[in-house]
């Protein structure tokens, strides 16, 4: 049998403005990929501008120092490229794939606008009305709108970082200011604060050269203090109760505090097994009782994250279960069927069957992800950012192969009734 090379090692450097640079040759495609992470997302938005993080990510795609107006649009895909960007709750990526042979462009239109974006009042109403009806399709006029990461946290956390609706309230967007948005970029956008990585079909001298080029002379900006967002344990049970007028089913979603992945990642990691021996195939416990034996249910999910992606922020992430269920049984009852699961998971733990097959999904689903090239960019960078190691998504198999049947007992034992948060969503019937 002929096994292809490794790639060669990923190099690591940082610029004299304090910009974290990985540099990660690939020759598998004739394809680059270059990424930005921001080291700020909605959880370090101020008070009164919700949805702020995620309305500056729209205006660094309305040109740049040496760019007008679309033209970031019409380079990449004029030679054949795809771009976009995301908001979390902490961080904001950015990315275009290429041809090889487009690697400068690509490092030159991210460091235009890490230097100077057009922040004009033109793009800054343009990208508000944007933005809103982004949140009218998401949110207001779709079922389950916003389930569970806008409607959970309020319930679950205490504090405006954790808590606010990172979308935004539509009053805190339109009083967006020109000022606001300098003072953000001023802020946060700082080389200092942010990953640049640069991957694919590429000489890494030849990249060095080009992001030392290209970045280099982007101003140095303070370096951000960036706060922590800690709160304590719940130490009650949180009940709230939400009308969605265009659900069809009632629905309930529940939120667990996890271990901080920074401090605890075995902690974690069973948490994140947990959620897979709950839900992650047919076979799986409350996919068996809930849904195929009892009916209760027609959907139901466990996991890490509110986004459903592990490992995606800093501590508190939480542990989320979410169902949509019939209007014969009540939330009560959902809620108690679920623990009975978890309780016998907690006093037993998983066989060695049901680990055998998070395993093997785990596998198969990071060997399916990472064979993108931007999958593997965008997860490098983020790691770098989140946990001071790009290589963390590539180790989670192995990681996630040596989390054991007692660990996981203690993740579920952990899920406690009388700390946690419950969002009930009750059908209102649109007029």
């Amino acid at each position: 049998m002929v096994h292809a090379a490794p790639p060669p090692a990923l190099r690591s450097l940082v610029l004299d403005n304090g910009l974290r640079v990985l540099i990660a040759p690939d020759p598998s495609a004739p394809v680059i990929a270059v990424s930005v992470h921001y080291d700020v997302g909605f959880r370090s938005e101020p008070e009164g501008r919700t949805g702020f993080a995620h309305l500056f990510e729209h205006l660094m795609f309305q040109g740049s120092e040496s760019l007008a107006k679309l033209e970031h649009f019409r380079v990449v895909q004029s030679s054949g490229g795809v771009f976009n960007g995301s908001t979390h709750p902490d961080y904001t990526d950015y990315f275009q794939v290429l041809p090889s042979a487009a690697l400068e462009r690509a490092i030159f239109l991210e460091a235009d606008r890490m230097r100077a974006p057009k922040i004009t009042a033109e793009n800054l109403a343009n990208q508000v009305e944007v933005v809103k009806e982004e949140i009218r399709l998401n949110v207001h006029n779709r079922p389950y709108g916003g389930l569970p990461w806008i409607l959970l946290p309020p319930v679950l956390f205490d504090t405006f970082p954790n808590a606010h609706n990172g979308y935004g309230d539509f009053s805190h967007l339109e009083q967006a200011s020109v000022d606001d948005c300098a003072d953000f970029f001023d802020t946060w956008y700082a080389p200092a604060n942010a990953v640049l990585t640069v991957a694919g079909d590429l000489d890494p001298d030849v990249a060095e050269a080009l992001v030392r080029k290209h970045f280099g002379d982007v101003p140095v900006r303070p370096e951000p203090v960036r706060a922590s967002f800690a709160e304590p344990q719940l130490s009650s049970e949180r009940w709230e109760v939400h009308v969605d007028a265009h659900a069809p089913l009632p629905a309930v979603a529940v939120g667990y505090r996890l271990p901080d992945p920074a401090a605890d990642l075995p902690g974690y990691l069973a948490a994140v097994v947990l959620g897979a021996v709950l839900t992650d195939s047919d076979s799986s416990r409350l996919q068996r009782t809930l849904v195929q034996r009892d009916g209760l249910v027609t959907d139901i999910s466990a996991g890490c994250g509110l986004f459903g992606e592990p490992l995606d922020a800093r501590d508190p992430d939480p542990f989320v279960v979410t169902a949509i269920h019939s209007p014969e049984a009540s939330a009560r009852q959902v809620l108690d069927a679920v623990d009975a699961e978890i309780a016998t998971l907690a006093a037993d733990g998983p066989s060695a069957v049901e680990l055998a097959g998070v395993v093997a999904r785990w596998r198969a689903g990071t060997h399916r992800s990472r064979d993108r090239l931007v999958s593997r960019t965008l997860e490098a960078g983020a790691s770098e950012l989140l946990f001071g190691n790009p290589h963390l998504s590539a180790e989670l198999p192995d990681l996630v192969a040596a989390v054991t049947p007692e660990q996981v007992a203690a993740a579920a034992a952990a899920l406690r009734p009388d700390a946690r948060a419950v969002l009930e969503v009750q059908p209102g019937g649109a007029a």
